[in-house]
């Protein structure tokens, strides 16, 4: 008797524990179906308890309603079961969808209701029932009942306890206060039905009421439903990045499901596995076996991650990777490795293919410049070609001249001076022009060399600018713009570098700074001078009409031209990669709406 009360007191206990519980979980916002089925769970036990309670009281004091909390003792009994499995199958998967099969897991507890309910007629589901289980006797449909039960308690606590042991770990004190509260009931619960001990009817409640209790604790200790209830395994079987992770002995010990299917094409990966072995063997993965050691050995020792790339090509099988090797430490004691491989494949042919673009516009700005170049040499050499024309005549008529005075008496000996000296004013005439077109062709063919050839060279800021005025005499006089050019600095200064690279740079502004005028005449100065760091900074200036404020942010990071159809927006974004990437220096401007703009370029002087 003593027994029953201590029970019955527990069972008091029990209840108030599992309300508090169910009221703390109610109050919760943002709730999600984990916490509807636990509810859901907490419910059925409290139904069951408060029906055990008043038969209890129904018992002592005679009440005629005995047999009303019979039934409400026996409807939670029979659907506790059930919603421990629905508890520990959302607590593994997170979240469930209810289709139309998760009906026929209410078949088996609907059938035992209706059973219990009727058990007056057949005996099915007791021949004789006590609060004392030692004198139960169970009906043939008990059975059913029992092996259901039992079913759904299992496999809850199978999902709750796997699902705990991946998230957090076997020893973790989540894991074990799960373990501990699932054990519990099924442990009473056993010995209820086959008779292993005598306990009475409160027991098995009160031991899921245990179960309950520990649930809590972990509820609000370690947050237990507030979790993303997904396996560890499952988490990283999603993820794009693959890896594999080896013990100290290099064998596999774990793998990601991205890993396997990677790989699949040339072998299936199995835990246990010599990592070497299947690098020198079967893996393709343009790494031995050694060198892989090598990297292991030197992430061990730096205790830091050591990357690579690796182009792995074998039939089909294309893919550019990033092979990360991170050591993995306990303390100070080595563990393993853990080899992370991310596919860049696509990053590099995006790379290669903005490279073969960016080659391709800067040759067609390279022949846009250069077809601008060659219509301003070719109106330049007009003027030199019709002046060597006009003298070659006026040769050929003197020639003729000097031919038929040969045999004239009447030509005297101060004739012939007078035609020579004809014919060499006229040569002297010449003279100039042909330099002049020997000039243009020289800086023509200088700027007509490819655009990758190595600059190992270097030129004079005085070569610089004759090159500059005269490739831009043709432009300058067509607008009727001046250029002024003024030095702080020796002209005899070197640079180092590719001039026909520094030249493209100064026509491109020059032009930008022509065009600024809209057809009006006006001037251009270019000055020279040094900065406090000794870097060459020239200075390019027009008193045009200046650059919009919403175009300033995108000058040099985007190829945009405000010129329509008649630019191409190449110009300032290559000038200022030439400026960075071959001569080490650095591009600016200041400009204002309506009062011009200017240009700065600062280079490296030659030491």
């Amino acid at each position: 008797m003593t027994d029953i009360a201590v029970s019955f007191t527990m069972l008091h206990i029990s209840l108030l524990l599992v309300a508090a519980i169910m009221a703390f979980i109610l109050k919760m916002r943002n709730k999600s179906q984990i916490h509807y089925v636990f509810l859901s769970y907490l419910f059925f036990m409290i139904l069951w308890d408060i029906g055990l309670l008043m038969e209890t009281y129904a018992d002592l004091f005679e009440w005629k309603t005995y047999n009303f909390y019979l039934s409400v003792t026996h409807i939670g009994l029979i659907f506790t079961p059930l919603a421990m499995l629905l508890f520990g199958l959302i607590f593994a998967r997170s979240k469930i969808v209810f289709t139309k099969r998760y009906l026929l897991l209410l078949i088996i507890p609907a059938l035992s209701a209706v059973i219990y309910m009727t058990n007056d007629l057949h005996g099915l589901f007791y021949i004789k029932y006590s609060l004392n289980n030692s004198e139960t006797m169970p009906g043939y449909y008990f059975l059913v009942h029992a092996v259901y039960s039992y079913g759904c308690f299992i496999t809850g606590l199978f999902f709750l306890i796997r699902t705990s042991i991946k998230n957090s770990g076997l020893i973790s004190r989540q894991s074990l206060l799960i373990i501990i509260g699932t054990m519990i009931p099924l442990i009473v619960n056993v010995m209820a039905t086959f008779n292993l001990a005598e306990l009475n009817a409160y027991a098995t409640p009160v031991a899921f009421s245990i179960a309950v209790v520990m649930y809590a604790y972990a509820i609000m200790k370690f947050n237990f439903l507030n979790i993303v209830p997904i396996a560890l395994k499952n988490v990283v079987d999603l993820i794009s990045d693959s890896f594999v992770v080896l013990n100290e002995e290099m064998r596999i010990v774990d793998f990601n499901r991205t890993f396997a299917d990677m790989f699949e094409y040339f072998y299936r990966i199995k835990r246990n596995d010599y990592f070497p072995d299947l690098l020198d063997v079967k893996l393709k993965m343009g790494i031995n076996g050694d060198e892989l050691s090598e990297f292991i050995t030197k992430a061990r020792k730096s205790r830091k991650a050591e990357t690579f790339e690796r182009h792995i090509r074998e039939g089909s099988f294309d893919k550019y990777f990033m092979i990360e090797v991170t050591s993995i430490y306990s303390r100070r004691n080595y563990l393993g490795a853990i080899i992370l491989l991310k596919d860049i494949t696509q990053s590099v042919k995006d790379l290669q293919t903005i490279k073969e673009k960016q080659s391709i516009l800067m040759e067609h700005e390279r022949l846009v410049s250069l077809g601008q170049l060659v219509g301003g040499i070719a109106h330049n050499l007009k003027t030199p070609i019709m002046s060597v024309s006009g003298g070659i005549e006026a040769l050929k008529d003197l020639v003729a001249e000097y031919d038929e005075s040969i045999d004239d008496e009447l030509v005297t000996g101060d004739d012939h001076h007078e035609i020579a000296s004809e014919m060499a004013g006229w040569l002297e005439k010449m003279k100039p022009h042909c330099s002049y077109m020997s000039d243009i062709i020289t800086t023509v063919k200088g700027q007509t060399v490819q655009y990758n050839t190595p600059f190992l060279f270097s030129f004079t800021l005085d070569e610089l600018i004759k090159r500059v005025e005269l490739l831009m005499k043709h432009e300058l006089n067509k607008y009727h713009c001046r250029l002024n050019v003024s030095s702080e600095i020796d002209m005899g200064t070197k640079l180092d570098g590719d001039i026909s690279n520094m030249i493209q740079v100064f026509d491109n502004l020059i032009i930008n700074a022509i065009q600024a005028y809209k057809g009006s005449s006006g001037d251009i100065d270019l000055n020279i001078k040094k900065d406090d760091n000794s870097n060459i900074v020239f200075t390019i200036q027009d008193y045009g009409e200046g650059i919009k404020e919403d175009i300033k942010p995108k000058l040099f990071k985007e190829m945009i031209t405000t010129k329509g159809k008649e630019g191409t927006g190449l110009g300032l974004y290559i000038s200022y990669a030439n400026v960075k990437g071959r001569f080490g220096g650095n591009m600016w401007f200041e400009s204002k709406e309506g009062e011009g703009t200017t240009f700065y370029i600062s280079i490296p002087e030659t030491i």
